[in-house]
């Protein structure tokens, strides 16, 4: 403990799992976990310890709280806003190119060999293929929009995610806001872009091309989907 005149405990350091926790108690009723994230949300003041009329002991988000929270909200809110303009900026582009472009798509790729082969669902930002009836010329490419450096490592992290890219596209291409990293952060099996603030964007280094082609599921899975639609200004570019 510390005597008098001491200097008070410091305040612990706030992360990821502690806004998780955050927002669950604000959901819920409040009921603890008496754990270490609960006792450090708790010193931070972003939490306050109750009892009911029952003696039972629950937990409130306080006002700090919920300011952090709010904050988290706009932060979250403003990333989504700048990833989906990203991705409708790469959409277009491939469409100029003279492509067939699909935004959110969810298609299955089967990962791995023998025993350890699994289908993973792949959900590129953007999926396109070029408009033509020659299948092998169809040149599949998947974009992948990261607007964070935090979201940029996390998928990076996950090596399944990439090759069920790999499996659905013959080019692969990382799209990443100026300032969040450049291609020596990411595999060299990856073209990057860069997409700067002025509205250009910079290839740092081409995607490799391999011929493939598409299983009989990818082709189900557009069929039934919708592509992007083209702007009024984009079908006048043609």
């Amino acid at each position: 403990m510390n005597g008098a005149g001491g200097s008070p405990p410091a305040l612990p350091a706030l992360g990821a799992v502690h806004q998780r926790r955050l927002r669950e108690l604000w959901r819920s009723a409040g009921w603890p976990y008496q754990d270490l994230v609960e006792l450090e949300l708790i010193a931070a003041g972003l939490l306050s310890r109750e009892r009911d009329g029952h003696g039972r002991e629950t937990v409130r988000v306080t006002d700090a709280g919920v300011a952090l929270l709010m904050r988290t909200l706009e932060r979250n809110r403003a990333a989504r806003d700048a990833h989906e303009a990203l991705v409708g900026r790469i959409a277009r582009t491939m469409q100029r190119a003279g492509r067939i472009v699909w935004r959110g798509l969810a298609l299955r790729a089967l990962v791995g060999e023998g025993e350890t082969a699994a289908w993973v669902m792949a959900m590129p930002d953007v999926y396109s293929i070029r408009h033509t009836t020659v299948e092998d010329y169809l040149e599949p490419v998947v974009h992948e929009i990261k607007v964070r450096r935090a979201d940029l490592l996390a998928d990076l992290r996950k090596p399944a995610k990439g090759e069920a890219y790999r499996q659905i596209g013959g080019q692969c291409w990382y799209v990443l806001r100026e300032g969040i990293g450049d291609a020596d952060d990411v595999p060299a099996c990856y073209g990057v872009m860069l997409a700067r603030d002025d509205g250009a964007l910079d290839v740092q280094r081409a995607a490799p091309q391999r011929a493939l082609k598409l299983p009989f599921g990818i082709w189900m899975a557009l069929a039934r989907a919708t592509p992007e639609p083209h702007h009024d200004d984009d079908q006048a570019s043609f």
